[in-house]
This record gives structure tokens, sequence and C-alpha cells, in this order.
């Protein structure tokens, strides 16, 4: 016979697991203090650091792209100056729909 995986009990054992842990968290025995002391200090978080390869880093500085022809056509499509072939882009629409 077999579980229905539906989560039914679950809870139950999550709550008793917790409750182990926070008894064993609040033992005192042998005169040791809590696991939690005022004088503790908290950790700092770890720094995370990101360092990019020669590659990386030259894609990163310079793009590989013409930037004055991308301005040009943009000025050009806020204009309605651009031609646009709507046959052209309805195919490339079913194109993509075939992918899907």
């Amino acid at each position: 016979m077999a579980d229905a995986i539906n989560g039914a009990g679950r809870s139950a054992r999550i709550d008793f697991a917790t409750e182990q842990r926070l008894k064993r968290l609040a033992e005192t025995d042998d005169g040791r203090k809590d696991v939690r002391t005022d004088d503790a200090q908290p950790t700092p978080p770890a720094k995370d650091e990101v360092k990019l390869s020669g590659i990386a880093a030259k894609a990163a500085s310079s793009p590989d792209f013409d930037r004055e022809k991308v301005e040009r056509i943009k000025r050009a499509i806020e204009e309605g100056n651009y031609p646009l072939d709507s046959r052209r882009i309805a195919e490339s629409f079913v194109a993509l729909e075939k992918i899907i």
C-alpha cells in the first residue's frame, strides 16, 4: 500500500522535531551556558565577491555593437520612419509558435 502524497502527518513530524531541538537548546546541565548568551557576538555575514575573467571584463567594458547605428534606428522608430515588413514579422511569429 502506498501513501498519498498530500503532506498528511507532515506537520506533526516537523512540530515534534522542532520541540526536541528547543528542549536541547534550553538544557543547561553540568553548569553549561545556554546556547544563546548576551555576550555572544553574532558572526558577520560573508561578503560576496565577483571576479570577471579577462574576456568577460573586456565584454563588459566595450560592448560588441555599433552604438551609433542603434541610436539611428531608435530615432527612426520614434519618428515613424523605420521600414517594417509586416509579412516578415508575421512569418517570424509563426516560426516561433511552432517551436513553442
